[in-house]
C-alpha cells in the first residue's frame, strides 16, 4: 500500500471515528483525551495537588485534563517539539527535552524528586517500515523512562504509550526494575486494530 492510501485510509477512519465525533462535540483537544480519562477513573491516577509532566502533550488534551483533575493546588509542565496553545494551570515549553537547555527549562519547573507523575503519548511519525517505526516507538518510552528516574519522587508513577512488539517485553522488564507495580491498559479509545497500549508504571523506588 503507498503512502497516499495509508494517509486516505487514515483520514476516513478517522472522522468517522465515535471518539473523534465526541471531542469534537464536547470541545476537547484531541480524543486522546478519552484514554487518560478512562485510566484515571479505573486506576485513580490523577489527585488534587500533584505536579505532572506531560510528554509530546500537544495539543494538549492531556494537559487539560490533569490540570482539571490536579487543580490549583497542583501543576501540570507539558513539553512537545509542536506549538501548543496556552491552557489554564499548565506550563508549557516548546521544544527537544533530549536537548541540553529545553532539559534544563523542565527542571527549572520542577523540584528534584517532586514530580508525582510523568505521562507520556508520544509516538514518532509513521514511515510505514513496521520494523524502523517500532524502534523509534520503543526509543521514546525508553526516554520518557529515563526522564521519569530523573524526576520522579519516591513512590511516584508513568503511565505511557507503547506500541506491543520487538523490545516491548525488555522494556516491560525494565519498568518492574524501577518500579512496583506494573500494568498494562488498553482503553476504549484506543483502536482495536493497533498494537497501541498504555503502561501504568506505580510505586517508584529510588536505587542507591
Amino acid at each position: 500500500m503507498t503512502q497516499r492510501k495509508r494517509n486516505r485510509r487514515w483520514l476516513d477512519e478517522h472522522f468517522s471515528d465515535a471518539f473523534v465525533k465526541r471531542a469534537q462535540k464536547e470541545g476537547v483537544r484531541s480524543r486522546a483525551v478519552y484514554k487518560l480519562e478512562e485510566i484515571d477513573r479505573k486506576d485513580r491516577l490523577l489527585k488534587s495537588g500533584m505536579t505532572v509532566i506531560d510528554l509530546g502533550a500537544s495539543p494538549g488534551g492531556w494537559s487539560e485534563y490533569a490540570a482539571q483533575r490536579v487543580g490549583d493546588r497542583g501543576r501540570v509542565v507539558a513539553v512537545d517539539l509542536l506549538p501548543m496553545d496556552s491552557l489554564a494551570g499548565v506550563s508549557f515549553i516548546q521544544g527537544d527535552f533530549r536537548e541540553q537547555e529545553v532539559l534544563d527549562e523542565l527542571l527549572a519547573q520542577v523540584k528534584e524528586r517532586s514530580v508525582d507523575l510523568v505521562l507520556s503519548d508520544m509516538a514518532p511519525n509513521l514511515s510505514g517500515v513496521k520494523a524502523a517505526d517500532q524502534a523509534r516507538a520503543m526509543y521514546l518510552v525508553e526516554l520518557a523512562l529515563e526522564l521519569a528516574q530523573r524526576v520522579l519522587r519516591q513512590g511516584g508513577g508513568l503511565l505511557v504509550k507503547m506500541f506491543q512488539g520487538e523490545g516491548s517485553e525488555d522494556y516491560l522488564r525494565a519498568l518492574r526494575e524501577s518500579f512496583g507495580k506494573v500494568l498494562i491498559r488498553k482503553p476504549q479509545a484506543s483502536r482495536s486494530c493497533s498494537s497501541e497500549v498504555y503502561v501504568l508504571a506505580r510505586n517508584y523506588i529510588i536505587k542507591g
